[in-house]
């Protein structure tokens, strides 16, 4: 008897106890500062014009509880919360329920979080499941419960809900799988909304409308348990297929959010913004973007490209400042957020030999220095060899220019090169150049057998597009806290890493590539997009069996593209046509209507006209192009040997 009467008294001071605990928090939360839930770990982008492009999370728009359909609060209440207007932000028999059923099966089969403990989960946390994130979550909680009404928690729940395919808020996910707003979703429309935030991967029905549809069934079973729906409506659910939009509502945007990613993963890095002053919120991040750049590189991407399953990373950089004006990681975020531009690494080609050529500029060849374009053997130190072979197996069995070589990609050439060398020079103007990658000194380095990150290359390209200056490319152009204070602000960054004689005589050099002079036994590798040119432009491709680059610039512009395949999959010309036309049209695009200009000639750099293929002087008009040398290392030639006009070929006939 004095053991149960022990029992008891223990049971009423364990359980009054509780209760003074549990009303203890309550009152702490009371009294403890309001949450902000609009503007908790919001952030609010804008483009290089001001406008606003990018808020929260996501670019989500935030909708009333008066404007979203009925039919989807009940739906999101009985899969999500039942008891949700009744409990105090902690469903507790739910929670003992849960704990027995986990118990029972030894493992966690059953959750039990209220649609409070999910909205705070969404404005401020985690998803990790430890100890001191759940008990943040509990307190949180019962602070937004303290503070505000539950129409006012459901409102915000449904309005950062991650819906699956890029869309957060339900504002989004209405516009993109039904092309409608979130008022005027039909029973069935909400019911499958309602399913998707248990795995907005698996779940949405662009992704498998199959599991969607079996997700959607558990929810209205759930709606006809709690009494939403009568059992006549519930039999007649998805007789026939829901017809799904699976668009965004400005489709030609649907790789914004790839520079939005980028913008972020920059915030992240600034060392002076603390992560705590990001979670607060209210920050006003002034960026570099040009949205009109943006949506003419993606109309080019999607206007040129008929293979659904190619990938694109794509940048267009201003070379005199580094300011990143458009970028994509990919053809469709809804479809993909692997940002490619920000995380992949990929074999760049013969785009690499652009500083293989300024390495020899350095170490005085010249654009008329000739190797022999010829099948090679080379014997390397390490007592290997090494067989490089051209495209398509095309050589020019003779002394060709470097300037030839630039204009056909020739293989043979760069990598004579290259040994010629010593293959640690190219290495080190790499990395001058600001490439920061790994590279190692191997003999098929100038045909790009390195994995580089786009962004990491297109800093080292800038080098060369702004003259020798090396300059971080950069995304945002300062931020602003709630109050309108700056609290960061990018400085101008001018390092001349490369002499600027050479940096000239390179982009001369890189302009061949689109050069009718250079037509001869093959043609330039850029002269197929030559047409649709009404700017000079310095070019270099770069293709591998699984990759194909582009990167082009002049004074005011550098456009760096990469295309191919996620799973690797052997390139074909069908996919380096549309990437040259695609970069072709890019970068035509954003100068159209710009005073353009091309790098003006140094005092100390002299041209000469000469054969193209051979670099000697010529009578024949049509193979005439421009060498560029530093003064003292041009060829002496006497000024009869550069009569290349109709009346020396009349005197010579």
């Amino acid at each position: 008897m004095k053991v149960l009467k022990f029992l008891i008294k223990s049971g009423i001071f364990l359980f009054i106890s509780i209760v003074v605990i549990i009303i203890g928090l309550y009152t702490y939360a009371f009294f403890s500062p309001k949450l902000n839930l609009k503007k908790s770990g919001s952030l609010y982008i804008y483009d290089n014009k001001n406008e606003l492009i990018y808020q929260g999370s996501s670019s989500n728009e935030w909708v009333s509880l008066d404007n979203i359909s009925n039919y989807l609060k009940e739906a999101i209440i009985s899969i999500e919360d039942k008891n949700f207007y009744k409990h105090h932000g902690f469903d507790y028999l739910r929670i003992a329920k849960a704990m027995y059923i986990n118990i029972k099966n030894k493992d966690i089969v059953q959750g039990a979080s209220t649609i409070s403990q999910q909205y705070i989960k969404n404005l401020y946390l985690d998803f990790d499941q430890t100890w001191k994130r759940k008990i943040e979550e509990a307190f949180l909680t019962l602070e937004l419960e303290v503070h505000y009404d539950k129409d006012e928690i459901l409102e915000g729940y449904l309005n950062t809900i991650n819906y699956g395919q890029g869309n957060l808020g339900i504002v989004n996910a209405a516009s993109y799988y039904f092309n409608k707003k979130a008022s005027d979703l039909t029973l069935e429309e909400a019911i499958i909304l309602a399913g998707i935030s248990k795995n907005p991967s698996k779940y949405n029905p662009v992704s498998s409308y199959e599991n969607c549809l079996k997700r959607a069934k558990v929810v209205a079973k759930s709606m006809l348990n709690n009494g939403y729906i009568d059992e006549d409506t519930y039999n007649n659910l998805f007789k026939e297929e829901i017809a799904i939009y699976g668009k965004n509502k400005d489709n030609n945007l649907q790789m914004l959010m790839y520079y939005q990613d980028a913008v972020l993963n920059e915030l992240k890095n600034i060392k002076t913004i603390s992560p705590s002053l990001i979670e607060s919120g209210g920050l006003k991040i002034y960026t570099t973007l040009d949205l009109e750049a943006q949506k003419n590189m993606e109309e080019s991407i999607l206007n040129n490209t008929t293979d659904e399953n190619v990938q694109v990373a794509s940048v267009i950089v201003d070379p005199k400042t580094g300011a990143v004006k458009a970028l994509t990681g990919g053809m469709d975020y809804a479809k993909s957020q692997f940002n490619r531009a920000l995380h992949s690494k990929r074999q760049v080609g013969s785009t690499m030999k652009s500083f293989l050529y300024y390495a020899a500029l350095e170490n005085n060849l010249t654009m008329s220095s000739t190797f022999a374009s010829v099948p090679t053997t080379f014997n390397l130190a390490n007592g290997k060899t090494y067989s490089p072979i051209n495209a398509s197996d095309v050589y020019g069995n003779k002394d060709i220019t470097m300037a030839a070589a630039v204009a056909y990609s020739d293989n043979i050439y760069a990598i004579k090169t290259h040994l010629f060398l010593g293959m640690d020079k190219m290495i080190e103007v790499a990395n001058r150049a600001g490439i920061k990658a790994q590279l190692n000194e191997v003999a098929s380095l100038p045909l790009g057998t390195s994995e580089l990150n786009i962004l990491d290359f297109a800093t080292g390209y800038n080098t060369f597009a702004s003259g020798g200056y090396k300059k971080d490319l950069y995304f945002i152009e300062k931020i602003e806290d709630a109050e309108g204070n700056i609290i960061y602000e990018k400085k101008d960054e001018k390092n001349l890493v490369l002499n600027p004689n050479y940096t000239y005589i390179l982009n001369e050099l890189l302009t061949s590539t689109s050069n009718s002079a250079f037509i001869d036994y093959t043609t330039p590798t850029a002269f197929a997009i030559a047409k649709k040119f009404t700017n000079k432009y310095a070019i270099k491709t770069g293709t591998t069996n699984t990759d194909y680059w582009i990167v082009g610039y002049n004074p005011d512009c550098l456009v760096v593209s990469w295309f191919g395949y996620d799973n690797n999959e052997p390139m074909n010309s069908n996919v380096r046509k549309s990437g040259r036309n695609s970069w072709a049209d890019t970068i035509e695009a954003y100068l159209k209507d710009k005073e353009t200009s091309w790098y003006e000639t140094p005092e100390n750099v002299v041209a000469l006209p000469l054969d193209a293929i051979t670099g000697e002087p010529t009578n024949k008009s049509s193979r005439v192009a421009l060498f560029y040398y530093l003064k003292g290392s041009e060829p002496n030639y006497t000024n009869e040997q550069f009569v290349f006009n109709e009346k020396k070929k009349e005197e010579s006939d």
